[in-house]
């Protein structure tokens, strides 16, 4: 039998727009220790050891949220050098938008054939009055995650020592036999 909550995000912070008010809101997002251990499995990471947000949120018009972050987080890592684990910190700004999902469905309708702004403000898509600002913490830890991390030490083999023959080596010496 299905839990009701299978299809929730790992990091579910919801929070309806309503109460975000004209001046605007501040909303921390901190993960308990079950809920890093399920985004370390969604990030195909060792460990996430902490994680926290702080979100700073405004009302724009047509019902768009303004949502300018701090994510910190704390993470263990295997570095493509040595192989080993490592912790690593993660500290990063981002600012995105939360749009109403009729809104996004209409500008895409719009801009079929417009040139996307790379400096342009992330737009997240809500639906139902509410938007999930702990999703929105595990997306920007995706984004920010390196590709190929290292440990602050790791240095790569000098190539000099470790180069193997050449496979086309036989070839030259069977040439300079002929």
């Amino acid at each position: 039998m299905s839990d009701l909550h299978d299809d929730l995000p790992e990091l579910h912070r919801p929070l309806a727009v309503e109460r975000i008010g004209g001046a605007g809101r501040d909303q921390l997002v901190q993960a308990d220790a079950a809920e890093c251990a399920a985004l370390a499995r969604r990030m195909g990471i060792p460990a996430v050891l902490g994680l926290s947000c702080r979100f700073h949120l405004t009302l724009e018009p047509r019902g768009v949220v303004l949502a300018e972050g701090e994510l910190d987080a704390r993470l263990v890592r295997v570095c493509v050098v040595s192989l080993e684990e490592f912790e690593a910190v993660v500290a990063e700004r981002f600012r995105v938008r939360f749009v109403p999902e009729a809104d996004v469905a209409e500008q895409e309708d719009e801009e079929d054939d417009a040139v996307l702004d790379p400096e342009s403000d992330d737009e997240i898509p809500y639906r139902g009055g509410t938007i999930d600002l702990g999703e929105a913490a595990a997306e920007q830890l995706a984004l920010v995650l390196d590709p190929y991390p290292r440990r602050p030490d790791a240095t790569l083999p000098d190539a000099a020592t470790e180069a193997a023959e050449s496979p086309f080596a036989a070839l030259a010496r069977l040439k300079r036999l002929e």
